[in-house]
């Protein structure tokens, strides 16, 4: 098979029809990138969430709040994690071609576009429980990025098999 035959996915390029070192390299560097921005979205989180109304509130009863968050962002740590595998495990059922792939990526930037205007009003808004939420998303990341294949790679690979009537890795 040519690498012209193979198709291209976003973030992986053609590298993972042989999973050689490119394509760790590539997974590495996506992955090291996303928790950095993540590591700056916790530390912005945990900076408005210091300076809310919190400081206002007496030391005992500033204390139980503290520690209902450190519960609750145990608990959506959990949850994002819960809810980005059982996502993954039903689009392994049925993993996207590499152009409905793309038509999906095209569609979630479109909506990340909208959320980031009016998600900076929300996120002053929501300083008291940003920590739990910057916890859920720190589970739904991890969850992604610890995937031996992601979806997009299974539904490439079926793509070819219907396509060239050749599969796995070379």
């Amino acid at each position: 098979m040519t690498p012209t035959d193979i198709p291209s996915l976003q973030g992986l390029g053609t590298t993972w029809y042989r999973r050689g070192p490119r394509y760790w390299l590539r997974r590495t560097f996506s992955a090291l990138f996303l928790l950095t921005v993540l590591a700056f979205f916790c530390s912005i989180a945990l900076r408005l969430y210091l300076g809310a109304p919190r400081s206002d509130l007496p030391p005992g009863p500033r204390r139980i709040w503290d520690m209902a968050q450190v519960i609750a962002s145990c608990v959506t740590l959990a949850l994002g994690w819960v809810k980005q595998r059982r996502d993954l495990r039903r689009q392994l059922l049925d993993p996207p071609t590499p152009d409905g792939f793309r038509a999906a990526k095209r569609r979630e930037a479109g909506r990340a576009r909208y959320w980031s205007r009016a998600g900076l009003v929300l996120l002053l808004l929501a300083a008291p429980v940003l920590p739990a939420f910057a916890a859920w998303c720190v589970g739904w990341f991890l969850a992604s990025l610890t995937v031996r294949e992601y979806p997009s790679e299974v539904g490439a690979r079926r793509w070819l098999e219907v396509h060239n009537g050749q599969s796995g890795t070379s």
